[in-house]
């Protein structure tokens, strides 16, 4: 289980925004973001590695 307590304060932020203030189509949107962040950067760090 990921402790909140060990993440970047932007990371509490925005959680703490999510669980109390994002509507439906906002939740959607955001998840966008996150995954598509995350695709981006685990492929920037998985071609590094075969670099």
């Amino acid at each position: 289980m990921i402790l909140l307590d060990e993440q970047p304060k932007s990371i509490k932020k925005a959680i703490r925004y999510i669980k109390q203030d994002a509507s439906k189509e906002q939740l959607k949107e955001i998840r966008k973001l996150l995954d598509y962040a995350i695709y981006k950067r685990l492929k920037v760090l998985e071609e590094g590695k075969e670099a």
